[in-house]
């Protein structure tokens, strides 16, 4: 097991004190996150009430086979996110590294599969605007301009945590995590399940719901 020296910062006097304080400040983020997404999600379901029939053969055209490994590809991220934590407060720092470098390659697979995705969107003209696919109803754009803003928005948060993660696997070969202070890896942890778990959303709305429906 490795050893590392807890990092206590200003202006706090102890450990758990530091930890709560950090603790709070990520739900706090995570809060705003929630919201901001929230907006999306609501005006998807504002706009699915008004045009049903254009957002049911709207969903038809996602291609379902990338949305499911996509999803199985975050779920079991998870999983490693959360062994990585683990270690991390078992103080095994070569563990660390080695679930959240799994974690990374996970996390690289999705958006390598969602740019696979958005290019076959773009050969089937779903993009909203001028050229967008005529054998679907205009209301239809709007499904279509939802789903790039909120697929698009959180492929940046998968990028985001790819940065992070590598940031957190270089301290933890650095042996700077202890069963004392592993406070970094557990916020990390704690990103990562948000980002999965607002995929757990999108994933359904997208496509599955009417999908094999008229």
């Amino acid at each position: 097991m490795d050893s590392a020296s807890p990092t206590l910062a200003m202006p706090y006097e102890e450990m758990p004190q530091q930890k709560q304080a950090a603790t709070l400040g990520m739900w706090a983020f995570l809060s705003t996150e929630i919201l901001f997404f929230g907006v999306m999600f609501v005006a998807y379901i504002v706009y699915r009430t008004i045009f049903p029939e254009a957002f049911a053969l709207a969903s038809h055209h996602t291609i379902v086979l990338y949305g499911t490994v996509n999803t199985a590809i975050l779920l079991t991220s998870s999983l490693t996110m959360a062994l990585a934590v683990h270690a991390a407060k078992e103080g095994n720092n070569k563990l660390v590294v080695r679930f959240i470098a799994i974690t990374i390659l996970f996390a690289l697979a999705f958006l390598v599969i969602k740019g696979f995705e958005y290019h076959d969107d773009l050969d089937e003209h779903l993009w909203p605007g001028p050229h967008f696919k005529p054998e679907l109803p205009h209301a239809s754009q709007i499904f279509w301009i939802l789903y790039w803003i909120m697929t698009g928005v959180h492929a940046v948060h998968v990028t985001v945590g790819v940065g992070v993660m590598s940031f957190i696997a270089r301290m933890a070969a650095k042996r700077k995590y202890s069963p004392e202070y592993h406070t970094p890896v557990e916020m990390t942890g704690l990103y990562w399940h948000f980002v999965d778990i607002i995929w757990i959303f999108l994933y359904p709305l997208l496509y599955l719901i009417n999908r094999y429906s008229a």
